[in-house]
């Protein structure tokens, strides 16, 4: 019997490894994703810092990004080696899906400052900051959701205190997420979760 689930542990081994590498990449992490919404996009290992949070960093802000840029090519920026840039998740605007493309454990590279790098989770948005039509109700929704299940986790205040955007990032020199981003509203979902 042993020897049987063996060899059957083998043989799913030996046939993912057929497969082509874009499917491959899709496979969650061992232990899943750490959003159980989420689905697993991983960024390129050049594109952010192996860690151990939270003992090694205590995580205490969740920062809220735009993308400038659509769901798909922001994953293939964070997939490209030569980019050095990155974010724990990306959500999409149509229909609110989340991708995570950095484990939280991890460092992602995305507040352009290293103290908050260690010390957040990067959450990208699809979307320009002055085309409000991409921030949508299932874009809002599911962030939200995304951020409260992080709060909840790190034990954060669900506040303005500890959910900011890009743009109060000490020496930030980013506009995002912009003035339509609806923080009451964003804030509100996040509460209500």
């Amino acid at each position: 019997m042993q020897r049987r689930r063996i060899l059957q542990g083998a043989a799913v081994t030996a046939t993912a490894a057929l497969l082509p590498a874009s499917v491959r990449a899709m496979a969650a992490p061992p232990g899943g994703t750490d959003h159980p919404e989420a689905q697993w996009h991983p960024a390129s290992a050049s594109n952010y810092t192996p860690a151990s949070r939270p003992s090694a960093h205590p995580v205490g802000f969740v920062i809220i990004h735009v993308a400038q840029q659509t769901f798909t090519r922001t994953i293939g920026i964070f997939q490209n080696p030569a980019k050095q840039v990155s974010a724990h998740y990306v959500v999409r605007s149509g229909d609110g899906l989340v991708a995570q493309c950095v484990r939280e454990r991890d460092i992602a590279w995305h507040a352009g400052n290293w103290d908050h790098n260690t010390r957040s989770i990067g959450i990208e948005h699809e979307g320009w900051v002055d085309q409000p039509a991409y921030f949508t109700h299932a874009m809002y929704e599911r962030s939200a959701r995304l951020t409260a299940d992080i709060c909840d986790r790190y034990s954060l205040p669900k506040d303005r205190a500890h959910i900011i955007g890009h743009h109060e990032v000490p020496g930030s020199d980013h506009t995002d997420p912009g003035v339509h981003w609806d923080w009451v509203r964003y804030i509100r979902l996040v509460n209500l979760v």
